[in-house]
């Protein structure tokens, strides 16, 4: 007897998610949202391949390249899924010989990672990135990235904090502790733990896996567990005798004294924190760097702290920690080419922003569908459905450019074209009176639930000509009063 074939597992693969409906329509949003900020400053859209030779994407990422999604050889080239849209862009510059540009891009990345969906990580997901390309005055684009921060989360009504610091500042940290060259990158990488870990497991990691003397960890903990603003933080750094006095740290508190003085002029300075442990783990990074997080809800202000929070602290409301991240990278093109182009970007993860506002609107689930009005019909004995009219009512709706639906039934029932339409704004109703009048009527929906509509409500609705329904249905439409939005 043969066996029975298994089942298919019908669900998604772990780590990615379908969109429809009301949640594709807020995506869609914040890509909208996002693009138009990325297009007031002059960005160029580019896209890319999903899929890039592993060689490119190689010794790029630091201790994440094991996230790389490796793809078999399917023809003589070695090839891995783009891990995020930095790296594709650096070898799209070097392959073209690409100067200068502002560039935006819009597109899925993938990491193999341990995916938490109701925290926004996933292994498919999208990336918003803007990115300055080309040699410029010292800190100009860096300023104009952490301006595109601002004016997008504004957009999407968001209260942020930009967390901010400079590689060539960690670097000499580093080295003023007493951290030996080649373990700077990893010690870099447990650094950046601090977000989410506190002060003695990231201390636990330095010494007992990394390698480091107690004394170095200890002494590295004295510098990196502080924060304030970009003035504050330069200050303290600089009355310390032994920092100050490095030839890194000096170059980067240079761009940080321009950044403050740019940052007050372009109205974002009181959104960053000057944050001595962020050290953003991809190896690509030379200067700036910067991650942004949802504003924590306590007022309290802290330049300094003894020890970093514990686990989670730092997450955002919804729990999903960084929502964009990003920094100045003037080498990575170089490895690719001849030149180096000095290039900054911001890098937004819109899964995570989508499940900020997912979680804001609570109960209040938006609209599944974009549609402004339903074309229904209703008559006696002798009622034939009025299928012809309802279509050519559609027919002069969408010429209109109004987006409408009627039912796809001969002769559908009221209540049902009630229920079809419980997420719609507004209904014309054709009636074979009114109708031999060349008149329908207007009717505002969302006033009872699907089928409910007809039961107890006496407003029968506007009655209009069929030359003026456009116009009645427009004026509708651009007013804030409607149930349904």
């Amino acid at each position: 007897m043969a066996s029975k074939e298994a089942k298919i597992s019908l669900k998604a693969a772990k780590g990615t998610r379908d969109w429809s409906g009301s949640d594709l329509l807020l995506r869609d949003h914040v890509f909208e949202t996002i693009s138009n900020i990325f297009k007031l400053h002059g960005g160029t859209p580019l896209d890319t391949p999903v899929f890039e030779l592993r060689e490119i994407l190689s010794g790029k990422y630091g201790e994440d390249s094991k996230l790389i999604y490796n793809l078999e050889d399917q023809g003589g080239e070695l090839c891995a899924l783009r891990y995020d849209l930095t790296v594709p862009f650096a070898r799209w510059l070097a392959m073209n010989n690409v100067q200068q540009i502002k560039r935006y891009q819009i597109a899925k990345v993938y990491r193999r990672d341990q995916p938490a969906i109701a925290r926004g990580r996933m292994r498919e997901f999208y990336q918003c990135d803007f990115d300055i390309a080309g040699q410029y005055d010292s800190m100009i684009p860096d300023a104009e990235i952490l301006r595109v921060i601002a004016e997008t989360f504004d957009a999407l009504d968001q209260e942020i904090v930009i967390k901010l610091n400079h590689r060539k500042i960690l670097d000499g940290l580093f080295a003023v502790a007493g951290v030996p060259p080649e373990k700077i990158r990893p010690i870099s990488s447990a650094v950046d733990k601090l977000d989410k870990e506190p002060w003695d497991v990231v201390k636990k990691e330095m010494v007992e896996q990394k390698g480091l003397p107690e004394e170095v960890a200890d002494k590295i903990g004295q510098y990196v567990l502080n924060k304030g603003t970009v003035d504050e933080m330069i200050q303290f750094i600089r009355s310390d005798a032994n920092l100050s006095a490095n030839d890194e740290i000096k170059a980067g508190l240079a761009d940080m004294d321009l950044l403050s003085s740019y940052s007050k002029e372009l109205n974002t300075f009181d959104k960053i924190s000057f944050d001595l442990s962020l050290a953003r783990g991809l190896d690509y990074y030379t200067g700036v760097i910067f991650e942004v997080i949802q504003k924590p809800s306590s007022n309290k202000e802290e330049s300094r702290y003894p020890g970093k929070p514990t686990k989670g602290k730092e997450e955002t409301s919804a729990g999903v920690g960084s929502i964009a991240a990003g920094g100045r990278y003037d080498n990575l093109v170089g490895m690719y080419g001849k030149k180096q182009i000095p290039c900054v970007g911001i890098s937004f993860g819109v899964d995570r922003i989508f499940t900020i506002l997912k979680a804001r609107q609570g109960d209040k689930a938006g609209r599944s569908r974009q549609v402004d009005v339903y074309v229904m019909a209703f008559g006696g004995k002798e009622f034939d459905g009025l299928l012809l009219q309802r279509m050519s009512v559609a027919r002069q709706l969408w010429e209109a450019g109004i987006r409408a639906e009627y039912s796809a039934k001969v002769k559908p029932r009221l209540p049902q074209q009630f229920k079809a339409a419980e997420d719609v704004p507004l209904a014309v109703i054709l009636g074979q009176d009114e109708l031999a009048e060349g008149k329908v009527r207007i009717k505002v929906l969302g006033t009872g639930k699907g089928g409910e509509e007809k039961k107890d409500d006496k407003d029968q609705g506007l009655l209009v000509s069929r030359d003026d329904l456009v116009q009645e249905i427009k004026k509708l439409l651009e007013t804030t009063s409607l149930p349904i939005r």
